[in-house]
């Protein structure tokens, strides 16, 4: 578990993170988005104690590492792993020998050394590349290999800084698949460094968007996505592109809010009284499934006519409304 609470960074007179705090329990994954120049990367160097913080702590398992210097400190970082955009890789080593470099610093046994290098090796599916160097492997191979290293030790923290970053979408998902299965075996707490929000959706249990150095929303991905008014919502969730609407009548934004919307809620609508006498088209649609919970957004269009109460029909199903635009005629 990792606890992070009151965290501040300057460098001289310029604040780059103000009053972070933050939690990631063992097992979870936290995605820490925003805007490049916002404080992520900082954060995480201060959190890996690349980088000390001016003022605040960062608890590991319940230690403090504020609280710590020299050999302890050193001694404590080993329950960090860290794996940068790109594999740091020695190009004259092996995979092997990469993988073993931090064991061979605490001067682990070379029996041992092996065991445990043939065993990551397994884990992230490398096993029959032990002697390629780093230039016979391909980008997401390399990634691997710097999860393997970053595992070397055992740690009970992991830190991802934009890991996947230009891997193309097969091998993020494969690397980010490998990821979640690590966190379920060895009980990790990740923190991804990203600004890939599919990688969010995809893998993370929270998120926490910083800009100008604070947080400025945290929350499961779940909450933040079923929040109307989050602005972190519509970054999760962008808008699709709609068919632009002629005619008269309005355009309204439906919007998941609630864990128990009905699966047919769309085809439900002709059930409700007076809406024959209006037209509802769908203009735009996405919804898809995380976490096990549906979450998504449509675009509808309205013709005059709607019943009234039809807005609190949807709202009555779990759906948030907005009604975004009034339509007017197509020119002749």
């Amino acid at each position: 578990m990792i606890e992070i609470e009151n965290l501040t960074k300057r460098f001289g007179d310029r604040t780059v993170l103000d009053d972070i705090s933050l939690s990631v329990a063992a097992g979870e994954i936290l995605a820490v988005v925003g805007p490049s120049g916002a404080g992520k990367s900082t954060l995480s160097r201060c959190v890996s104690f690349l980088e000390r913080p001016t003022s605040g702590s960062v608890r590991v398992d319940g230690k403090d590492f504020t609280r710590l210097d020299g050999a302890e400190l050193i001694a404590a970082r080993r329950k960090i792993g860290v794996i940068f955009q790109t594999a740091p890789l020695l190009r004259r080593r092996t995979v092997a020998q990469n993988i073993a470099l931090p064991l061979e610093y605490l001067r682990a046994t070379d029996d041992s050394v092996t065991k445990r290098v043939a065993e990551l090796l397994d884990r992230v599916g490398l096993a029959d590349r032990s002697h390629y160097h780093p230039a016979q492997l391909s980008g997401g191979q390399r990634q691997r290999v710097g999860i393997a290293r970053a595992l070397a030790l055992g740690p009970s923290v992991l830190l991802s800084d934009e890991a996947t970053s230009g891997l193309d979408p097969a091998t993020t998902r494969s690397i980010l698949a490998l990821l979640s299965h690590l966190r379920e075996e060895f009980g990790l707490s990740i923190i991804l460094i990203t600004h890939e929000m599919e990688v969010v959706r995809e893998i993370a249990d929270s998120v926490a968007r910083i800009d100008n150095g604070r947080i400025v929303e945290s929350g499961s991905v779940t909450d933040v996505i079923l929040d109307p008014g989050s602005a972190l919502a519509r970054e999760l969730l962008p808008e699709r592109p709609s068919v632009p609407l002629l005619g008269d009548g309005e355009v309204w934004e439906v919007s998941y809010a609630s864990r128990d919307v009905p699966l047919d809620w769309l085809t439900s609508i002709q059930s409700v009284p007076g809406i024959s006498d209006a037209q509802v088209s769908v203009l735009s649609a996405s919804v898809e499934a995380i976490r096990g919970v549906a979450v998504g957004r449509a675009v509808l269009a309205i013709s005059p006519g709607a019943p009234t109460g039809f807005a609190e029909y949807l709202t009555d199903r779990g759906l948030h409304v907005r009604i975004s635009a009034t339509a007017r005629k197509a020119a002749a």
